[in-house]
């Protein structure tokens, strides 16, 4: 009944560990690719593979591509493109992170937030049409999860009223699905649907939008910061074997020494977003672009574990959002259960570590200052307080995710 699509061969090797966030895409063949433009350092910061993944993400998804440092640049540069001023506002998921609603109170507009919905956990629509004012000027919505939320009601709806439709596909880069907004947000982050190690893209299809994005001015991020992503993959290659404990005590000295570039600064979780934006380093549009070209390899290994999770939640009986069906590849299995806390912490004691900062908020990650009221949205904060993920990533093979059920049964018994 369930196909697996795992193309490593590699994946047993890691069945001792389970995980999230400790380089999921990374099998040995992202580490030789990784290891390959190690060996071209004048290549790292300037090369042909950044105009070629804008190239390729333009025919994917029908736009124009612009590429960035990072998934949360591209949003920043396509708020800047708006020319937002103070008052206005962008209505966004009361379930989100904290480097969305960052990027807007950036620009100096407002954040709104819209209570999900909770059979797709994005933004639910006649909440959306709740919130709109006379100062609303875009609105986003999240496919959180890879779960694809309600957009076609939504299109014409903004459409109609003049709000520019932002469609944040951090989770999920679908290859068979129509996405319907003005501008496609991506990224390529260590987790996302696939990773450069850095970068994210806006995909652009309103003109006058366009035209603005050109003008941005985009810094070259250092050839010692790109060094020190480009080390991420091959530690984690061979930290995740030798996890318990070994691992552990490496990666905890690198992070003690600032080795390792965080995926998010202590000032982005105070609030705070840096001011310059950045090219995609060449060296990450390589690895991106990799990824892309496997694109629907990787979209079925997901769908495979997507599958299995289904059946698994219908067989024990655990809660998930009604619109997740076998088809979806999506980035993480959300599930619904009491007291997740402790059964993360359970799951832990046996080197599965299932905390990705989704949980117990709804500006995520846990314990970041949004500087914005979180209050008054009851499904979201219903969400944050009972979710447990599941992982699809790529280094997450079918005997893992058995193994991962089985324990799950045992302890929600």
């Amino acid at each position: 009944m369930y196909r697996t699509h795992t193309p490593i061969s590699d994946n047993e090797a890691y069945n001792m560990l389970i995980h999230h966030t400790f380089a999921p895409h990374v099998d040995r063949s992202y580490a030789w690719e990784t290891l390959k433009i190690f060996c071209t350092p004048w290549n790292w910061r300037r090369g042909a593979k950044t105009h070629a993944l804008e190239e390729v993400l333009s025919n994917l998804l029908d736009g124009e591509a612009f590429t960035f440092g990072s998934g949360r640049e591209a949003l920043l540069a396509v708020l800047r493109s708006m020319n937002l001023t103070t008052g206005d506002e962008v209505i966004v998921p009361a379930y989100t992170c904290i480097a969305v609603t960052n990027a807007i109170r950036a620009t100096g507009a407002t954040v709104v937030l819209a209570d999900i919905d909770p059979e797709t956990l994005g933004a639910d629509l006649g909440t959306i049409k709740d919130q709109c004012t006379d100062q609303t000027k875009a609105v986003l919505q999240q496919h959180t999860f890879g779960i694809p939320a309600e957009m076609k009601e939504l299109r014409t709806f903004c459409a109609q009223h003049g709000y520019l439709l932002i469609e944040d596909c951090a989770h999920t880069i679908p290859d068979q699905k129509e996405l319907l907004g003005d501008v496609i947000l991506l990224s390529f982050g260590r987790d996302k649907a696939i990773s450069g190690i850095a970068g994210g893209a806006a995909v652009s299809r309103n003109i006058s939008l366009t035209s603005n994005l050109h003008q941005i001015n985009k810094q070259p991020l250092s050839a010692f910061t790109i060094f020190r992503l480009l080390t991420y993959p091959l530690i984690y290659l061979l930290a995740r074997p030798i996890y318990n404990p070994c691992g552990k005590i490496v990666l905890w000295l690198l992070r003690k020494l600032h080795w390792m570039v965080p995926v998010l600064t202590s000032r982005e979780k105070s609030g705070s977003v840096p001011e310059s934006l950045h090219t995609i380093p060449n060296a990450c549009a390589r690895l991106a672009l990799s990824q892309l070209q496997k694109l629907h390899h990787i979209n079925n290994h997901r769908r495979s574990l997507t599958a299995y999770y289904l059946a698994s939640c219908n067989e024990h009986g655990w809660q998930y959002p009604a619109s997740i069906t076998e088809d979806l590849p999506l980035q993480k299995f959300p599930i619904l259960i009491d007291n997740p806390d402790k059964v993360r912490m359970q799951l832990k004691s046996k080197n599965i570590h299932l905390s990705d900062g989704w949980e117990s908020c709804i500006i995520c990650p846990t314990h970041c200052d949004p500087g914005i009221a979180v209050d008054n949205y009851p499904e979201a904060t219903n969400l944050s307080s009972q979710l447990l993920t599941l992982p699809t990533h790529l280094t997450m093979s079918l005997k893992q995710a058995k193994k991962l059920v089985t324990l799950l049964h045992e302890l929600t018994s």
